[in-house]
């Protein structure tokens, strides 16, 4: 089973609100996710976080061999989560 890092769409018409999820590559956008991870909101007024993301799993998923999407990505250097398994496994050999 191929494992992606996606954002799964939420709020209402023109107000998105995403959530931060762990979801098989086949499984349709709005779908069953296999773990949520976090929150995206990316019109969020206020000097208020954005994002919201559980950095010690998604480093775990990452290592296990999941690939984050493009935007799930950007959120993740922000948090600097390491993004190939590579340096997830040696994040998690330091700790």
């Amino acid at each position: 089973m191929a494992v992606v890092l996606r954002l799964k769409r939420l709020g209402r018409k023109n107000r998105p609100f995403y959530r931060i999820c762990v979801m098989d590559r086949q499984t349709r956008r709005d779908g069953r996710a296999i773990e949520e991870l976090g929150w995206y909101d990316p019109i969020k007024k206020g000097d208020g976080e954005h994002f919201e993301l559980n950095a010690e799993r998604a480093a775990y998923w990452i290592s296990q061999g999941a690939q984050p999407s493009g935007t799930v990505a950007s959120l993740l250097r922000q948090k600097s989560v390491p993004l190939t398994a590579k340096e997830a496994l040696a994040a998690q050999a330091e700790a």
